[in-house]
């Protein structure tokens, strides 16, 4: 049965999901939001016939093993049969600096090599499209064979016999075997020695970039691999960060809740902006404002919509496709985003906290200045003006409008942190406006979202239902760790909203109904404001427990199963794996404390 114990590889332009098996069952191209090539993750396998997938059979396969590279995203198989025979199955997307700059082309290599006895293999490449909806014509030539869809034609360039490609005819294993899956452009030199090059020039660069990571002393496997999941969800042409790479893995089991994370989501985009630039990681920081910026300049009116397209523009109405069955049958198949048309306020405080660094950073070339601060002042002015009003909220409700506290404190946040940068660039006048704006959204707040009844505050203004968004109030600065109303909170929510190990994001009925499944930040703030309490062994303890919930590479999905740990939602999740770097980093003891 299809299942989330899946590798990610890719390289910023590209990323695809390898099964247990080497049969690689997602992946889009040319981008993260394109035409799902390899989508039989969403259509489960029942003929001989099907397609939508890049597997590499071992016949008479008897079991198999999984792993990457040390600090990279380069996966290593290695299946065995039942005769003694072995061969491994190297796979990425070539990443490194060339010329100047990063080299991540639409581009995937496999590498087949014999490791024991006279294996027998089959390869199966039948890529999609059209949303699964046909199988790709192929032509060939003397060592490649061209691929046709509808907008797209991939070239696969090979040393393997084309016939046997073609003809899917299984073969013995010589030696090694090198299949570059990319562009319809011919591949320059021997593809033998192309892949070997991209291979030692990827593995350098990510080890490269781990290296000069600032990472806790515990955990440490744990938090690289998050951290290198974070950045193949950066699209390095633009510096847009999806929430994740697949569409429509519902959130629990039968749910309806099927949605297309495909796309930048301001709000995800800031954590994990934020998470990587606490790991030194400024890159993605500095490439992610730009994107920001650009987006706020297309903005008509200055206002920000919640999310947006990778390219910067508008994302996709939602629709659904008949084409896929969904992920083990459970449909329907969502492409594009409603959420994009909602009313977040949140957006604002999202986009001025992951652009504050800039001004502080003293590692950065290019600081912020006088300029960048008074376009972000534009984003302030609608943060002042909407903390009251009603908006669809980080969960993003489609039936129903309220005032959500986590959007107001977040527009707080952004009054907060543009004062804060204007005392920082000397603007004594502008300071004192934005620490007046701040002031009063935290004393409207205070007021209107403090519950006296529950001593807790409360998911929306003069509400009286919990949210997990409440266990962040500390973290943005609104409540100081030692404040009593901080501790009534996180106590509310833990009685409220905690099941098991797991806590919801909330437990009223929504427009699909009760919620079945735990979002896994949830608990990774809650962990956070139990350290922020002292409750450390507490902390230490679920940390401990949510590491377990990973799958065999490290990875998490969005939600899990609080009664099986099984994991459901999207996947990869940058928001359960930037929840991972935040709890490590604040509960890891220090380097200097370690011996």
């Amino acid at each position: 049965m299809t299942s989330l114990d899946l590798a990610l590889i890719g390289n910023g332009t590209i990323g695809c999901l390898v099964n247990p098996g080497a049969k690689i069952v997602w992946g889009c191209f040319p981008r993260f939001d394109g035409d799902p090539v390899f989508c039989s993750l969403l259509r489960e396998p029942a003929r001989e016939d099907d397609f939508g997938f890049f597997a590499v059979d071992l016949i008479d396969r008897a079991r198999d093993e999984q792993q990457y590279l040390v600090n990279t995203p380069i996966l290593v198989t290695r299946v065995h049969d039942r005769y003694g025979g072995c061969i491994e199955i190297t796979d990425f997307s070539p990443r490194f600096r060339q010329h100047g700059r990063v080299f991540c082309p639409m581009m995937l290599v496999r590498q087949i090599r014999r490791i024991a006895g006279n294996p027998r293999v089959r390869v199966r490449l039948r890529p999609a499209h059209e949303y699964g909806r046909h199988s790709s014509a192929t032509s060939s030539g003397s060592n490649h064979i061209r691929y046709l869809g509808a907008d797209l034609v991939l070239r696969l360039t090979t040393d393997a016999s084309i016939t046997a490609l073609l003809e899917e005819t299984p073969f013995f294993l010589q030696d090694t075997v090198t299949l570059i899956l990319g562009p319809d452009e011919t591949v320059q030199g021997a593809v033998a020695e192309v892949g070997r090059h991209f291979l030692e020039e990827t593995a350098a660069d990510w080890r490269q970039w781990v290296r000069y990571l600032g990472i806790p002393f515990e955990w440490q496997d744990a938090v690289i691999r998050a951290a290198i999941t974070l950045k193949l969800n950066v699209f390095e042409d633009t510096g847009a960060v999806v929430a994740a790479l697949t569409m429509s893995i519902p959130e629990a089991a039968g749910s309806g809740r099927n949605w297309d994370y495909r796309h930048c989501w301001l709000r995800d985009a800031y954590f994990v902006v934020n998470a990587l630039n606490r790991l030194g990681a400024t890159r993605t920081m500095e490439r992610h404002l730009a994107y920001i910026l650009n987006v706020v300049a297309g903005a008509a009116d200055g206002r920000l919509r919640p999310m947006y397209g990778i390219s910067g523009r508008e994302a996709t109405d939602e629709r659904e496709v008949d084409s896929l069955p969904g992920y083990r049958g459970m449909g329907p198949v969502r492409v594009g985003n409603q959420a994009h048309r909602q009313v977040q306020h949140d957006v604002y405080g999202a986009a001025i906290l992951a652009a504050t660094h800039v001004f502080f950073d003293q590692r950065l070339v290019q600081r912020g200045d006088a300029a960048l601060f008074h376009r972000l002042e534009a984003l302030g002015e609608h943060a002042a003006a909407l903390f009251d009003q009603p908006d669809a909220g980080l969960w993003e409700l489609r039936g129903v409008t309220r005032v959500h506290t986590f959007s107001s404190v977040m527009c707080w946040a952004a009054c907060d942190r543009l004062a804060r940068i204007a005392a920082q660039l000397g603007l004594t006048g502008r300071a004192e406006c934005w620490r007046g704006h701040a002031t009063r959204i935290h004393q409207a707040v205070c007021e209107r979202s403090w519950n006296a009844r529950l001593g807790s505050f409360v998911a929306t203004m003069e509400g009286d239902a919990l949210d997990a968004s409440l266990l962040r109030l500390n973290e943005v600065g609104f409540l100081a760790a030692d404040d009593p109303r901080f501790a009534g909170t996180v106590g509310a929510v833990e009685r409220e909203l905690r099941r098991g190990d797991f806590v919801f994001r909330y437990l009223e009925k929504d427009d699909f109904g009760q919620p079945e499944n735990a979002f896994l930040v949830c608990t990774f703030w809650y962990i956070n404001a139990l350290a922020a309490l002292g409750r450390r062994d507490e902390a230490r303890a679920l940390f401990e427990s949510m590491l377990a919930c990973r799958n065999r590479h490290g990875l998490l999905a969005e939600h899990i199963d609080p009664r099986t740990r099984e994991q459901w939602g999207n996947f990869v999740q940058t928001y359960s794996m930037v929840g991972l770097i935040g709890s490590a980093i604040r509960l890891s003891v220090r380097w200097d404390q370690a011996f």
